[in-house]
């Protein structure tokens, strides 16, 4: 059985390529595998002192922002909410960028005052990381905006969880998005982990309905179905269709960020909520169908390993941001 057609969008950005590679299910299982150990090590690195403040990890998410970007054009735009390094890296961020940013350092991809939850990469058309719940989507809605305006082909993908969907201005924006038939995606990232959320598949996909934007619930933990359907909304809203609400499914396996223990998520609940890791799925499927072997999954998680250890290591010797850069890029 043939490998998945999942040709990388065309362009110049050699970054996005390399994170890309292919196209086809083993450097697709490469890219979620850069994202886990990515996460995996900031994890280790908060431990140990080097990350300061809130850290939100993307483990378990993978599928989403991987299909997402493979669905996508080159110059189509992503934003996010905190819980980005996935993105960051899936739009074709240097990884020792992100996490010397992470850790504070004037390497950063902010020059070290951003954090972890700040992060613009307008080089990689991703513009941002945002700590003020559900703001992306009225950012993103800016850009689609733009984008209309111009006539320049372009799409906004914007992500955001289930408890950001509850927030006022996510309405607000489906209306405006809605009436002036911008050219964006929601992508409703539903880990089920929103306090006093309701588990019911399907919910976050009506919530574009009162706005005639059709919605769709997807299996997130697929990164071909995500894929698909992110093509589907994609090609519609590029064509001036208008947007669409995609809900996907799916888990984060840590905290809230790494200052939650997650002990309102029972033993039993959280081994549960592993069972059908986006990651293992596509390596089993690659296994059984001779796409590759043990020796090259092997090989291929040392060489990930090895570019996650060196942007560790550029990200603790980085130096710090000067005392003179406090009052540079502040807006009065």
């Amino acid at each position: 059985m043939a490998a998945a057609n999942l040709a990388p969008p065309e362009g110049g950005n050699a970054r996005l390529a390399a994170f890309l590679g292919d196209g086809d299910d083993v450097s697709i299982y490469r890219a979620m595998l850069l994202i886990r150990r990515f996460e995996e090590k900031a994890g280790q690195l908060f431990g140990m002192g080097l990350i300061g403040g809130f850290c939100h990890l993307y483990i378990g998410q993978e599928a989403i922002v991987v299909g997402m970007r493979l669905a996508a054009r080159e110059s189509d735009q992503f934003i996010a909410s905190y819980r980005h390094h996935g993105q960051l890296l899936a739009c074709g961020a240097d990884p020792r960028a992100v996490m010397a940013e992470m850790t504070g350092r004037r390497g950063g991809l902010s020059a070290g005052k951003g954090g972890s939850m700040h992060m613009f990469a307008p080089e990689c058309d991703y513009y941002g990381g945002h700590g003020i719940v559900g703001a992306q989507a009225s950012l993103g809605a800016g850009l689609a905006f733009a984008n209309a305006y111009r006539g320049d082909g372009r799409v906004c993908v914007c992500f955001f969880g289930d408890g950001a969907a509850d927030q006022g201005q996510i309405a607000e924006t489906f209306q405006m998005a809605a009436h002036w038939r911008l050219p964006i995606v929601f992508v409703i990232e539903n880990n089920r982990a929103q306090p006093g959320g309701t588990g019911e598949p399907g919910y976050l996909a009506r919530r574009g309905a009162a706005f005639d934007i059709p919605g769709e619930t997807i299996d997130g933990m697929s990164v071909e179905a995500v894929r698909e359907a992110g093509a589907r909304a994609i090609e519609r809203a590029r064509s001036g269709g208008g947007p669409s609400v995609l809900e996907m499914r799916t888990e984060r396996y840590r905290g809230h960020s790494l200052a939650d223990p997650a002990k309102y998520r029972r033993k039993d609940e959280a081994r549960a909520a592993q069972a059908p890791d986006p990651i293992e799925r596509l390596r089993e499927k690659i296994l059984s169908n001779g796409l590759a072997d043990e020796d090259l999954l092997k090989r291929l998680d040392a060489q990930v390993r090895s570019i996650v250890g060196e942007a560790a290591e550029y990200a603790s010797h980085s130096p710090e941001p000067n005392a003179a850069d406090l009052d540079t890029d502040v807006l009065i």
